[in-house]
């Protein structure tokens, strides 16, 4: 309840504040600037051409600024410094007196200090502000997941790694130490230590492993 009122008077100091400049400036662009500038230079101002136009333009700009409510904290020191300068130079030339224009210059002050409230435009850009950051928080939140998912996850795309192979070990099967059969007609070799067997006689009959000698008073034939 309390936002909602200092939003409400907030509104209504910047209406009321920004409209009595808006119109001082108004009435100078209706009298003109030369005229202007001459009843300045009547009461002494200093450069009285460009003293008129800096007044007029931020009375204009800056009343019209106030009642939308748009940079009130730059446009309420911008006049409160047009307002101190008036009164330090010259008497207003518009219909309001002295008391009124200090009263303008401490509620340019005030407004400048407290804002506009959020009936105005700076809070609808201060919103619209806020949202499209958010926004592109939520997005860089999304791709930083993204990314991170996929590093996490494997690429199907890729081949798939074949194993390694894996050196053999000592007394693995893969030694060379199986018997390796010999080739038809070739004897096997003797051990070491072993004498060789003694070849057979002609005639001789192996039986069980041993050598039978030839059966006396026949002698094998010389074919």
């Amino acid at each position: 309840m309390k936002q909602v009122l200092r939003d409400l008077a907030a509104l209504v100091a910047r209406v009321g504040v920004g409209g009595i400049f808006f119109a001082n400036g108004w009435t100078k662009l209706e009298n003109g600037l030369i005229n202007t500038g001459a009843r300045f230079l009547e009461q002494g101002a200093p450069a009285p051409q460009a003293w008129a136009t800096v007044t007029m333009l931020s009375e204009l700009i800056g009343g019209a600024l106030l009642i939308a409510g748009l940079a009130v904290s730059i446009t309420g020191l911008i006049l409160f410094a047009e307002a101190l300068a008036v009164f330090l130079v010259a008497t207003p030339l518009n219909p309001i007196t002295t008391n009124e224009l200090i009263l303008l210059g401490a509620a340019s002050l005030l407004l400048a200090a407290v804002g506009a409230g959020r009936v105005s435009v700076d809070h609808m850009v201060v919103i619209r502000r806020r949202e499209s950051e958010a926004a592109e928080e939520f997005a860089a939140d999304n791709e930083a997941d993204r990314v991170i998912a996929s590093l996490r996850a494997p690429d199907p795309s890729a081949p798939a790694k074949a194993p390694e192979d894996e050196p053999p070990s000592e007394g693995s099967p893969t030694d060379d130490t199986a018997p390796h059969p010999r080739p038809r007609g070739q004897a096997a070799e003797p051990k070491r230590g072993d004498d060789p067997a003694p070849a057979p006689a002609p005639g001789d009959t192996l039986v069980a492993g041993r050598k039978k000698p030839a059966p006396r008073g026949r002698r094998p034939s010389a074919d």
